[in-house]
This record gives C-alpha cells, sequence and structure tokens, in this order.
C-alpha cells in the first residue's frame, strides 16, 4: 500500500475515536504494550527488547518472568560483534533473524538496534552499539534494519541522540558544539531513518542543549519532522518523559516506563484532562495517533478482513542459529600472532588446559535490556570439547572467580533502573581478605597445573557485571586480578594463547609485549564458543577488525583527555569532532591496537588502486591477491586523508577546538572480499561523497597500516 493509500486509510480511522481512545493510544498500557481499540479492529502496539534477541515475557504489569519455556529464543552476537565483521550482508542476515524471531513471538515493534557512537570505552552499554565511527555503524545498521523490517516488524533505533554514559544517564545535560552533532552523533541516524527506512525510533534518557531527548523540540521537532521530513513513529525511552506540556507539543508519539501506573504517565490522564480544559490542543494527540496508525497499516496489523496479508516469523529455526555462527566466526579479531603460534594443530597434542572463568561462563542472562533467556549458549570450553572430540584431553582450571550474580529472571533490577539518576559508575569495593585469598589460591593452582600441559589457553576478559546498563566503568583494567594471572601463566608457558572475551576493550600493558598470541572476541552469541574453536584450530581463518580504537589505557582516549565523562550534572564534549581514531591519529597518540585492526593466518597484497567517478558516485577499484597457504576474507578500508593546511599532527590538544581542522583520516567506505590461495580479485568500494575538490584516499587494511594512496578528484 502506498503512503497515500496509509494515510486516507489512517485518517479514516482517526475520525472514529475518541479522545479516551486516543490517549490510550500514545502510552503505555502494559509495561511492553499500548492500548487498543477493539471496537475498530485497532489491536495494541506490542514491543520487546532487544538487539540481542527477543527477551523473555514478563506479566504485563509486573517485572516478574512469565517462567514457561516458549519464550527461549535464539541469543545473537552483540552489535559490536556484528560491527567486528564489516559485513553488509551478515548485517541484513542477523537483522532478519532478529526480526522473524519478534514476529514469530507476536512482537510488532522490536527495541533495536542501538546505534549510539562509543565515545568513550568505559560506557557500559558500548556492547549493545556498533562503533566509533557513524559511517561504519550506519553501514551496518542500514540492512539490519532493513532485514529486520521484511518480517512486518518496526525496528526501533536507538537511543537519540548523544547517550554516551550510563551515569545519572535521565539527567546529564550533554554540551556539544553542532559541527560534532552533526558529523558524528546524527549521521548514523540519518541514515537508518531515510535509507533504512526505519519505522519508529526510540529517544535517549540524557538532557541535550538543556532539554530532556524524548520531549525536545530541537531533537524531535526541529531536526526529526521537520529537517529531516521523518513521519515514523517515535517512543520514550522507558521513563524518559519529565513533563506533560512538552512530551505532547514535541515530536513524541508514544510515552513508555517502567512503573505499573499506567494511567498517571505524563501523556495519559493528565494529558487528557489539560486537553478538556482546553490548555493543551487535541490536534497534538491527532498527529501522534495518525502516525501509529500509519505505521499500524504499514505492518498489516489491521486487516482489510478478506486477506491476512501479515507474515507470521518463527524462533529458534535452524538457520538462525546456522546465522548466529556464521556472524560470530566473522566477528573474531586476531589481534596478535607473533610466532604463527595459531592455528594450533590438534593432530599434534594430546592434551590441552583452559584457565579462565570466561571458558566456561554464560554471558546470554545479563547486561540489563540486553538480556537473553537463550535457547542455548556455546562457551568456549565446550567449543573445544565439541570439535576436538575424544582424542584430546582437554581439562579447565578457573584460575579466578568473580562474584557472579544470579540471574534475575523476575526482572526486578528493573523496577529500580530509574533511581539513583538512571545509572552511576563502577562502585570501587574494598579488599576482601578471603576473596583475596580464595584469588591467590585459584592462581596458584592454574599456573601449577599449566606446567604439565605441553598447550595452555587463557581465556578471561569481561562479563555483565561489568558491561551493563546503568553502570559505566572506572578504568580499563581487566578485573579479578587477570592481570596477575596472565603474567604468571606466561613466566611458566610463554606460547600461551590468550583470548579475552568482552564489550570495550581492556588494558594490556601489564603483559602484551610478552604475549605472543591474543584473539578478541565480543559476546558472540549462541555459537560464540564453536566459532572460537573453529578459529583456533584453523578451520576458519580470522577476519575480524576492529570497529574502535583499543586504547592503552582509557585517559588516552579523547572524551578523557579533552572532554569529560560520567560527571552527574553537565557533560562538555570539548573534543569536538575528534572522536575514537580521528584523535589518535591526528594527535599522533599511539593505541594498543588501532581501529580497522584485525590479523589474519593468510596475507593480502594490494595492487592497481584506482579512483572513478561516474553519475557522481565515486568508487576505489583494487587488486587483491590471497599469498598465503590458507583461504580467507580481508576487508579492504578506505580513508579520505585530509590535507596538510586542514590538519596538523602532534597538535596541542589545546588547539582541538579549532573550526578549521579536519581529522587526518575519515573511514569513507569499505569492501570484503574472499580469496583462495594464490586467488587474485577486484574490490570495487562505493566511497562516501563525490569529490568536490582534490583529495587523497589511504587504502590499507586499518587506519594506520596503509597500503596504497590515491588522488580522487
Amino acid at each position: 500500500m502506498d503512503e497515500n493509500k496509509v494515510r486516507v486509510k489512517a485518517k479514516a480511522l482517526l475520525e472514529q475515536l475518541t479522545l479516551e481512545e486516543k490517549v490510550g493510544m500514545i502510552h503505555g498500557a502494559h509495561l511492553f504494550s499500548t492500548q487498543g481499540v477493539e471496537r475498530l479492529g485497532i489491536p495494541p502496539l506490542v514491543m520487546s527488547d532487544g538487539p540481542m534477541g527477543v527477551r523473555q515475557e514478563f506479566e504485563p504489569d509486573h517485572w516478574k518472568a512469565v517462567g514457561y519455556s516458549d519464550d527461549a529464543v535464539s541469543y545473537l552476537p552483540c552489535n559490536s560483534a556484528l560491527a567486528a565483521t564489516w559485513n553488509r550482508d551478515l548485517a541484513f542476515a542477523m537483522g532478519s533473524v532478529l526480526g522473524g524471531e519478534a514476529r514469530g513471538r507476536g512482537k510488532d515493534i522490536i527495541l533495536a538496534p542501538g546505534i549510539n557512537i562509543k565515545r568513550s570505552s568505559l560506557c557500559g552499554r558500548n556492547f549493545e552499539y556498533f562503533s566509533e565511527d557513524p559511517y561504519l555503524t550506519g553501514e551496518l545498521a542500514v540492512p539490519f534494519i532493513q532485514g529486520v523490517q521484511q518480517w512486518d516488524v518496526a525496528a526501533c533505533v536507538k537511543h537519540f541522540a548523544a547517550n554516551n554514559q550510563e551515569t545519572q544517564r535521565l539527567w546529564v545535560d550533554v554540551e556539544i558544539d553542532e559541527k560534532a552533532l552533526r558529523e558524528i552523533y546524527l549521521p548514523a541516524f540519518y541514515d537508518c531513518l531515510t535509507r533504512g527506512k526505519c519505522l519508529s525510533i526510540m529517544g535517549a534518557y540524557n538532557k541535550i542543549y538543556g532539554e530532556h531527548c524524548c520531549q525536545s523540540k530541537y531533537l524531535l521537532n526541529d531536526i526529526l519532522r521537520k529537517e529531516w521530513g521523518y513521519d515514523g513513529v517515535v517512543i520514550s525511552d522507558w521513563g524518559g518523559v519529565h513533563d506533560t506540556e512538552q512530551a505532547t507539543m514535541s515530536g513524541l508519539d508514544i510515552e513508555m516506563s517502567v512503573t505499573d501506573n499506567f494511567d498517571t504517565y505524563f501523556m495519559a490522564d493528565p494529558l487528557k484532562k489539560a486537553v478538556e480544559q482546553g490548555s493543551i490542543p487535541e490536534d497534538y494527540i491527532n498527529e501522534k495517533v495518525l502516525r501509529i496508525l500509519s505505521l499500524m497499516i504499514k505492518l498489516h496489523m489491521i486487516d482489510d478482513r478478506e486477506e491476512r496479508k501479515r507474515k507470521s516469523g518463527t524462533y529458534n529455526a535452524p538457520d538462525h542459529r546456522k546465522t548466529t555462527l556464521e556472524v560470530a566466526r566473522e566477528s573474531i579479531v586476531l589481534l596478535k600472532n607473533d610466532k604463527n603460534c595459531l592455528p594450533l594443530d590438534s593432530q599434534k597434542m594430546q592434551k590441552i588446559l583452559l584457565v579462565g572463568e570466561n571458558a566456561e561462563r554464560i554471558h546470554s542472562n545479563g547486561g540489563g535490556s540486553a538480556e537473553i533467556k537463550a535457547l542455548y549458549e556455546i562457551s568456549p570450553l565446550m567449543g573445544i570439547k565439541m570439535l576436538l572430540g575424544g582424542n584430546v584431553h582437554v581439562d579447565f582450571v578457573k584460575g579466578y572467580e568473580s562474584e557472579q550474580k544470579e540471574s534475575e529472571q523476575d526482572g526486578n533490577w528493573q523496577e529500580k533502573s530509574l533511581e539513583d539518576g538512571g545509572g552511576h559508575g563502577q562502585k570501587i569495593q574494598k579488599a576482601d581478605q578471603i576473596l583475596a585469598q580464595k584469588s591467590t589460591l585459584l592462581r596458584k593452582k592454574a599456573v601449577e597445573a599449566a606446567k604439565a600441559y605441553d598447550t595452555v589457553l587463557f581465556v578471561g576478559g569481561l562479563n555483565h557485571d561489568y558491561d551493563s546498563e546503568g553502570l559505566d566503568r572506572q578504568d580499563m583494567k581487566l578485573p579479578y586480578e587477570q592481570d596477575l594471572l596472565i603474567q604468571e601463566l606466561l613466566d611458566v608457558k610463554p606460547d600461551m594463547v590468550i583470548v579475552l572475551v568482552g564489550g570495550s576493550p581492556v588494558e594490556m600493558g601489564t603483559w602484551i609485549n610478552r604475549a605472543q598470541t591474543v584473539l578478541w572476541s565480543y559476546y558472540a552469541g549462541m555459537e560464540g564458543g564453536t566459532a572460537l574453536a573453529e578459529i583456533l584450530f584453523g578451520q576458519v581463518n580470522p577476519s575480524g577488525k576492529l570497529p574502535e580504537t583499543f586504547y592503552k589505557k582509557h585517559t588516552d582516549c579523547s572524551a578523557h583527555t579533552l572532554g569529560e565523562f560520567a560527571e552527574e550534572k553537565q557533560v562538555a564534549y570539548k573534543e569536538g569532532i575528534f572522536v575514537g581514531y580521528r584523535y589518535n591519529e591526528t594527535f599522533g597518540v599511539e593505541p594498543q591496537f588501532c581501529f580497522g585492526h584485525g590479523l589474519s593466518y593468510t596475507d593480502f597484497v594490494y595492487e592497481d588502486a584506482v579512483y572513478e567517478e561516474a553519475d557522481n558516485e565515486g568508487y576505489v577499484l583494487c587488486r587483491i591477491t590471497n599469498t598465503g597457504q590458507y583461504a580467507g576474507m580481508e576487508t579492504i578500508q578506505v580513508y579520505r586523508m585530509a590535507n596538510q593546511e586542514t590538519t596538523v599532527l602532534n597538535l596541542s590538544v589545546k588547539e582541538a577546538d579549532r573550526k578549521d581542522l579536519y581529522p587526518a583520516k575519515e573511514l569513507v567506505g569499505f569492501g570484503k572480499i574472499y580469496l583462495m590461495p594464490e586467488e587474485t580479485g577486484q574490490i570495487k568500494i562505493a566511497v562516501k561523497g563525490s569529490a568536490q575538490k582534490m583529495y587523497r584516499l589511504g587504502i590499507g587494511d586499518s587506519v594506520k597500516n596503509i597500503r596504497i594512496v590515491v588522488s580522487a578528484y
């Protein structure tokens, strides 16, 4: 049905609604749904989190899990893992899995994807987001949304906008110059709404320019509705509305919250009363309801009776598990492999030791609203045992132990999620003598055990006690004394393979120069352990690339060096456009591992790169040859390199706010190619923006490793 017919049908329904019925459609009537109008065949809008799979079922008015077995679902890799694939096709496929499962569970809106920029490595919710780079974020989020929405389910891109910390997330006021807002924090949202045709968008908890984002006239009226012409549905974050008049007169359409006093929400009875008293025109409500009805018609929620068009979806399908495995495989990043310890040869080993709690820890059931009731989750320990079979003896020792909390299946944490300003920094715990003694004993046992094994793997990193909604980290250090454990293990096993799992970078400085082999895995979903085993033993060649900068320490990040982070009242983005690699490359700050970095078991040669333009579109063409012994995939990255007159390396940080400065490098294109050994292929990569003046394009396998430079006109 075209837009005109949709609008005509929506208007016809609108004219039949009473004020009370219309008000019921623009606020939560239950925790995850609005009120329907049964007499007109208008159903409620049913929503669900989240980006890593459809969340378990809760009772309508209480954060208590229903508890049946029918809401276990496919546990998908987090958005950071998807971003590490740099693969648009996989983004569409993963979105399709999520959309199909949401529809299969009877949902109308899936609250995903999260696309906020990774401004600081300490944000506890970073694992839900794609990247520090707006172009990479948009290029993957757009096909993800398209995959979701092919199932007659609305994606809900979030959180609009500049929602980059969890500390006091309900009240912190973002101070940012418009150039940075327009070039870093808004472009991916624009892409998702225009190219991705995302049918809904969620406002953010925080303030910007003194206005709460969920009722901001600047964001929701001036930019979203007027400038961008967006006519989709805007939903508040749960508890993000604070004023009836401001919310009603903004571009917000639906108010949701975590409490069960639904009739007293700001856009419920208080709004109805204001309209009846004449202080707020009913036209504002009509506009909101018209957009909601239009959405329902597009999703085939309101039947024509004679034909049922809506897709039914399904969940836990075999092909869904296949897709999660494919994403997991391409998401794992080989950070270091100095002496080619990887891939391991299973034919040459009799026994192997895994050390580290993350070898057998389950991650699906934590992290806040991204938590999943997974159908299953294969741990690294299980994945390795499944791959090796019975001819290799696999042992495991913890080496360290977190204070694991039982999963709150009744969801009670969410009832309190608006307290303390909505979030805080990680609390520094006083040393506990008993825990310290236990940690020492576990470490001693692991080091002693390692001496008896030819092959030792350490599997550590973070978990959802650190990567979590409502929580920011204090620093990037590995928790639970893992640095000590790694150092002592390297003393007895210098060739130990180190595998780190997490949602954000960690410090590695105390041991990285001694480590020969390091693998990084974001939370990789239900098949993460399978994918890791395949990478370790060479059944799959790693092809993941970092979608963010891995700093040596958090104070190397511009949000901390130049700007402010985790402030409670106002946070100043003084770094401007110099976020992530833009800062490192322009100001000469050396990271631990740079944006776009990721090694392979094979080698690729770049040749004969040229730039061409056709129909106002720019392209880079490049020949790539696999000169190694393994088949594999390579991600070719294209960066616009600023001229010397617009950027100067090693500037004083005091000059970061100069308006005439541009980043030394900016990602403007990428593509991925699969090649057999000795095979040569040509790749064609679209370049963002047409060439209005001469500039240079750097083509390479990371932001630092530029292989070829070409001129563009």
